[in-house]
């Protein structure tokens, strides 16, 4: 994918996701069953996820002097996935949502996911393709990735969480 393809995914997977939760009744978005996260929840989860990105894309030299050199060649979008499926899945605690996120929060989440989205698509605007492959941001379930890599990650990232709120909800009866 190109730097645009990648800006283009990233933000079109996220409104994909927030279309879905933001049409959501006040009972579906507070459904859960069998622990998992309700839909709040999973918002929550994925806006605090890209949060860290509206300031690690700020500084090349940052991320240079922070992080280092990847000492292998670029995954494919495939390879990223197929990586990720072998881990835990687990969010780290940081990115873990809190134990209820209520239905009046809804607004105000999205409300920043848009701003964020929006910082971090005008950031990877200014990246020469290049620097996608060379650039390095440690993930916290798959250690050093490029910032092609993660965006490819972070591309899927809402669809995921899509399929997983699509999967509880098929269990609820309005």
């Amino acid at each position: 994918m190109t730097k645009y393809q990648l800006i283009e995914t990233f933000v079109k997977n996220h409104q994909i996701l927030i279309d879905y939760i933001d049409q959501l009744e006040k009972e579906g978005y507070l459904y859960t069953q069998g622990g998992k996260w309700t839909a709040g929840q999973q918002l929550h989860h994925v806006g605090s996820t890209i949060v860290p990105f509206t300031k690690a894309l700020v500084s090349k030299e940052y991320l240079v002097q922070k992080f280092g050199d990847l000492d292998r060649s670029t995954w494919s979008y495939q390879t990223v996935l197929d990586n990720y499926a072998k881990t835990s899945l687990k969010a780290p605690e940081q990115f873990l949502p809190p134990a209820e996120v209520s239905f009046e929060q809804k607004e105000t989440i999205i409300t920043s996911l848009h701003s964020d989205l929006k910082k971090i698509s005008a950031l990877l605007e200014l990246y020469e393709e290049d620097e996608l492959d060379l650039l390095v941001i440690p993930h916290p379930l798959l250690g050093k990735m490029n910032i092609r890599e993660i965006f490819y990650l972070m591309g899927y990232h809402p669809i995921h969480h899509l399929k997983q709120i699509k999967t509880l909800l098929n269990n609820y009866e309005v």
